[in-house]
């Protein structure tokens, strides 16, 4: 335990600061240390006003953060909403869409693409790189193997399919199998597509409103 520390902590919280505050005087505590060194000590009345307006100063501050950040990706959608009229004519982006709207994830707040088939990955990959304008950096891959279906050069196959690096592989999730009569040996596993950016699937999102507004508008 560095002593200094405490100490620095105890006089701070004596004179009222808040447990965010003294984090930002002494470096490397964390808020259960804190809260170890802390909890006997009592607060004025005063102090406790004090910090009680902190607190609503700071969730105030948090929602509107919040509320620009859902204005801002909600501005996204709907210009991406409009734009799919300018690509109908192509026939690789309107197939990418329709598969990410039947197979991709929608709610997590980030793009994710999960399939078996490695032909299906492959024209996925090319959708995100020639419509999403995705660095390569930002790709990472994930793999759910069931134990029978390992092969040596399983890893190989899905960075071929995805033209991805192994160093952009997650750890691997191999699930035990007992039934080894149900070996596939077509089966490579099951791949996913994964990149972390709000401001993509809100413009996804947006695609895919724009797409079934057409086809609602169609009949």
């Amino acid at each position: 335990m560095d002593f200094s520390k405490k100490i620095k902590a105890i006089e701070l919280r004596r004179k009222g600061f808040s447990y965010s505050e003294i984090r930002q005087s002494i470096n490397n505590v964390s808020k259960s240390t804190l809260s170890k060194w802390l909890k006997n000590i009592e607060l004025t009345t005063e102090q406790k006003k004090r910090l009680t307006r902190l607190q609503a100063t700071a969730y105030l501050g948090a929602k509107k953060i919040q509320a620009r950040s859902i204005a801002y990706h909600n501005q996204i959608r709907e210009s991406a909403k409009k734009e799919v009229l300018t690509r109908l004519g192509n026939p690789l982006f309107l197939a990418g869409l329709m598969l990410y709207w039947a197979e991709g994830d929608k709610r997590s707040g980030e793009v994710q693409f999960t399939n078996s088939d490695p032909d299906m990955i492959t024209l996925m990959m090319r959708w995100f790189r020639e419509f999403c304008n995705i660095p390569e950096s930002k790709f990472r891959i994930g793999l759910f193997v069931h134990s029978l279906h390992v092969k040596e050069n399983y890893l190989d196959f899905w960075s071929k399919a995805t033209s991805v690096p192994l160093t952009q592989f997650n750890k691997p999730y191999i699930k035990p199998t007992i039934f080894s009569n149900r070996k596939n040996k077509l089966y490579e596993g099951t791949c996913v597509i994964k990149i972390h950016s709000r401001d993509l699937i809100s413009k996804i999102l947006g695609w895919i409103d724009g797409i079934k507004d057409i086809l609602k508008n169609y009949a």
